[in-house]
């Protein structure tokens, strides 16, 4: 190459510890979104604790292999070469969670892995077509989307802030329920015995409701009010810190709260200390995954709008590095969301897209470089092979997680409002139908969670997941009113929107 050749700011390599320095940067502002996932679905899925811990590890590495291969490049097929954070993505939650409720344990990770494994190959032939896609995502249909994901992750926040789901606050009260079934098998009897022969036998029907008992683990009050103390300090780092710490405002609650459950008693580090300190993960970690054609069709949906919202999260990080990407470098950037959602099935981890914060902190640094985030890829890679760590997070304790959870799904949804603020509605009123419809299709699982009970079965983890309704919803919405318009720049200033979460 001509010494006089200028290097653009994206290829430029920086000196090795100014490189660590911002890799571990872009590693801290992502790690609470990054291991939140794994932490939902495990749970969800009824996990011990080891092997919650397990897909923690996983998800840290795949989070890093994939960070490389989408900054990096591999061949001209795969990778955007633009400094790119990959992340697991909270729009896969939903589904997943419908999923682990109605298929708990390994044999529902096994079928998650498979329909993850289904979706990335999907994505992988269909990602230059997605790339093409754009006008079929204006802003009013991704700044719905994205409301509508946070307001379903808000559940899981206000869950772990109160200490499980919402179902867990009462269980039966089992002696009264018995003598309620005594008393009523008595009347049961003493009418038998005086009713005429031949006649037929009276039902048994309770009198009432059956009784219920308060669960004390339920809303306690020492625990939410670590959880508001995990609120506080982030708020307080928020307003009074600037840059880099103000970005790491999440995570720093999360080691706050930490610092208080332990002091409380309410935090052990029995599983870190007989975790291992290195370990390569393992593919196929829980068994050969299982395969479902409505489960791989349920998550190459989810896959479609991930894909989506990484095209404006690509073409938004053209803008700001000022390195301009062509057709077949979309393409090869879509196609590595669909290799890393594949290598995400593989290794026992979840759906892979570029994380929007880390976007937004190239905006914020000024640093173009990719190989700050080639350096944040191998930290993360290291990461996962630490078991100690994956233990430890593990070990926090959910009522800490929850102070985080409400900032961190809350901004998902506050992001969606943001973008959904920059739609014209004076100009156009049928936008204004987009949003109310998409978003009250997809508040009704959240409202009636058992609306699907006459359908089908094979339906229900499609139905139950209130994002791709509203996904389709928002889609088909869109096209009747206002058709198939290209919006280049609507996208690239909705993706610019969306690096505030």
């Amino acid at each position: 190459m001509n010494a006089n050749t200028a290097v653009h700011p994206v290829d430029e390599k920086l000196p090795l510890g100014r490189l660590t320095a911002l890799g571990l940067q872009h590693v801290l502002v992502m790690y609470a979104g990054a291991i939140a996932v794994p932490l939902i679905v495990g749970r969800a899925l009824k996990l011990s604790p080891e092997q919650v811990a397990l897909l923690i590890s996983a998800d840290l590495f795949a989070c890093g292999l994939v960070t490389l291969i989408q900054s990096l490049g591999v061949t001209r097929y795969f990778g955007i070469k633009l400094p790119v954070m990959m992340g697991v993505t909270f729009a896969a939650v939903g589904p997943m969670v419908a999923f682990a409720n109605a298929m708990p344990g390994v044999d529902g990770a096994r079928a998650i892995f498979g329909a993850i494994i289904g979706a990335g190959i999907i994505s992988l032939v269909i990602a230059p077509l997605v790339s093409k896609m754009l006008r079929f995502f204006p802003p009013v249909v991704t700044g719905t989307i994205i409301t509508i994901i946070g307001v379903s992750l808000m559940r899981v926040g206000v869950g772990w802030a109160m200490g499980g789901p919402a179902f867990l606050a009462q269980s039966p009260d089992v002696p009264k329920l018995i003598a309620m079934v005594d008393k009523v098998k008595e009347g049961a009897a003493a009418a038998a015995a005086s009713a005429a022969p031949g006649a037929s036998a009276l039902a048994l029907r309770l009198p009432g409701p059956i009784p219920m008992v308060d669960n004390p683990a339920y809303g306690a009050l020492d625990n939410m009010a670590v959880a508001a103390f995990v609120l506080v300090v982030v708020l307080l780092l928020v307003k009074y810190m600037k840059g880099f710490i103000a970005n790491i405002s999440v995570l720093l609650g999360i080691v706050a709260g930490c610092v208080v459950a332990i002091a409380m008693g309410k935090m052990n580090f029995d599983k870190v200390g007989k975790a291992s300190w290195f370990e390569v993960v393992q593919p196929f970690a829980f068994g050969m995954p299982t395969f479902d054609i409505v489960m791989i069709l349920t998550m190459t949906l989810v896959m479609i709008v991930v894909m989506i919202e990484s095209t404006g999260m690509f073409l938004a990080l053209s803008d700001i590095t000022g390195k301009k990407i062509s057709q077949p470098e979309l393409a090869a950037g879509l196609r590595t969301d669909g290799l890393g959602t594949l290598i995400g099935g593989i290794f026992n981890t979840f759906p892979y897209t570029s994380f929007s914060q880390n976007v937004g902190l190239v905006g914020v640094t000024g640093v173009r470089s990719r190989y700050v985030t080639v350096a944040g890829g191998i930290i993360m890679i290291i990461l996962g092979m630490l078991p100690k760590m994956a233990a430890f997070v593990e070990a926090i304790p959910q009522f800490v997680l929850g102070g985080a959870g409400l900032v961190m799904f809350g901004m998902v949804a506050a992001t969606g409002i943001r973008i959904l603020s920059t739609v014209d509605y004076k100009n156009n009123r049928n936008n204004l139908y987009v949003v109310a419809l998409a978003i009250g299709f997809g508040l009704i699982p959240l409202v009636a969670p058992r609306w699907t009970q006459q359908m089908a079965h094979g339906l229900h983890p499609l139905l139950e997941s209130g994002i791709l309704l509203t996904a389709i919803s928002a889609v088909v919405l869109n096209l009747f009113f206002n058709g198939a318009k290209e919006d280049a720049a609507g996208a690239i200033e909705a993706a610019k929107a969306a690096e505030a979460h």
